[in-house]
């Protein structure tokens, strides 16, 4: 299951997280040796130095949990967590631009991450896969692909639905095989981990990784 823990997110971005539960969550990570932890930008300075040395990145999440700041703060955002010590962000899109059919404004909000991150750190876009039809889920890959982005992502893990296979699928076969895939949202067990991985994600986030790569399964609802 090693192989899996690397490709894990070891996530905790509930609103009630206390610097204790985020301090056993960087524990954790170092022990499985997870690929990151993915906090809320309050708690990237702590992660970050938790985390000094032991392999493990800090991931954050940008204009969270619905996509809808202006891209002038997303970059803001961006910039002030990537000066605390975060190594990837994960942003959301505008996603009410994206069903207008307003794809500029998409396209210029991940641009602006995208641009404030450039050579210090992964930028995975969200796209939140439950609110989109499969063509907007097609046309939200293309324009992250288009802006440059690193990865496409699922889901925030706060709205109606998470991660699908059949979602997999779709973003895998819309961004070829040059640009990572974030399963995130309801993968529970190894079994869910597998079945993602096989439909073409590079990434899971989860707050369920030590279930997983324990072969268990969790109730945690991220």
């Amino acid at each position: 299951m090693t192989e899996i823990a690397k490709m894990i997110d070891h996530t905790l971005l509930k609103a009630d997280a206390t610097k204790e539960q985020i301090e056993q969550l960087c524990l954790e990570a170092k022990e499985y040796q997870f690929a990151s932890v993915c906090v809320n930008p309050t708690w990237v300075s702590y992660a970050s130095e938790m985390l000094t040395g032991a392999g493990v990145d800090v991931c954050t999440v940008i204009g969270f949990p619905l996509g809808a700041t202006t891209p002038e703060t997303k970059a803001f955002e961006t910039k002030n967590a990537i000066e605390n010590g975060a190594t990837e962000v994960d942003m959301v899109i505008n996603i009410g631009a994206l069903k207008d059919g307003n794809d500029s404004l998409v396209e210029k909000d991940i641009q602006a991450v995208v641009h404030a991150a450039k050579g210090k750190a992964l930028v995975k876009v969200i796209i939140e896969t439950s609110l989109l039809t499969d063509e907007e889920k097609v046309r939200a890959c293309k324009l992250a692909v288009q802006a440059g982005t690193d990865f496409v992502k699922t889901s925030t893990g706060f709205s109606t639905g998470g991660a699908t296979v059949k979602d997999i699928a779709l973003m895998r076969g819309t961004v070829g095989s040059e640009i990572g895939v974030k399963a995130s949202g309801g993968v529970r067990s190894a079994e869910d981990a597998k079945n993602m991985i096989e439909a073409g994600a590079t990434r899971i986030g989860a707050s369920s990784g030590i279930a997983i790569v324990k072969g268990l399964v969790s109730t945690s609802d991220y």
